[in-house]
């Protein structure tokens, strides 16, 4: 079985459709989403149906959450606030239910998906370094896991309760080893690189690869300032911040 895994798609639509394009030629059985489909981008009900076309398997990010109501959008920075607005009033009241209804977590006995943490994914806790993964990886059973939220791609190692992070892009799984996999962000990447960012895992050969590719981020901006956006969720699309 060959995943192709995606998180953070924040409605770029230009974005969702080249890594779909890329994944064409990668003999893909299985697409999984990590959440926030929505927020930020201009394309929302766009973004809800390529996934939706392509069968794909997905659970709720905070904006998704948010954006139908069952999370409180009080927390979140101003210009996320005004995209969830915006995204509300844009979506049918079955698009609205559709993201009220996916759950935080999926898994099956080759992988385990959710958007934050493991540990409380209700929270939707950043896990930015390898100490705050620990609970994480307590939390499932197994070998390799996949989350978001960060929009940086990262991979977390357990060795025996020894948890390192490393500076990999392509690698196979050790058997004795736990792992999970930041697959960073589609839409909106924040690690200096606007590539979109996403993840190819075959389970049969046990290999991992984080991956990137260029997308369209003029037409990306383009429309965020002609919906009405704020400039900003315009202006980061290109320095990858």
């Amino acid at each position: 079985m060959r995943y192709a895994i995606l998180s953070d798609i924040h409605s770029n639509l230009e974005a969702l459709q080249a890594v779909f394009e890329a994944c064409r030629y990668q003999n893909i059985d299985t697409i999984l989403c990590l959440g926030d489909i929505v927020g930020y981008g201009a394309n929302p009900n766009e973004c809800l149906a390529v996934l939706e076309k392509v069968g794909a398997i997905s659970v709720a990010g905070n904006h998704d959450w948010a954006v139908s109501g069952r999370l409180d959008a009080s927390y979140f920075p101003v210009d996320g606030k005004e995209a969830i607005s915006w995204t509300r009033n844009k979506f049918s009241f079955e698009e609205i239910a559709f993201l009220n209804s996916l759950n935080l977590v999926y898994q099956n006995e080759e992988l385990a998906i959710t958007h934050s943490s493991f540990h409380k994914p209700e929270v939707f806790t950043y896990l930015t370094n390898a100490e705050k993964t620990f609970r994480s990886f307590d939390a499932v059973d197994q070998p390799v896991c996949f989350v978001g939220h960060t929009h940086v791609p990262r991979v977390y190692v357990n060795r025996n309760e020894d948890i390192i992070d490393v500076n990999i892009f392509e690698f196979e799984l050790n058997p004795e080893y736990k792992y999970l996999v930041n697959v960073g962000s589609v839409g909106q990447p924040r690690d200096g690189n606007p590539w979109a960012s996403y993840c190819i895992y075959d389970a049969d050969t046990q290999i991992v690869e984080l991956k990137r590719i260029k997308y369209d981020v003029e037409t990306a901006q383009r429309k965020i300032i002609e919906a009405g956006l704020p400039a900003f969720l315009s202006q980061r699309l290109a320095s990858g911040k």
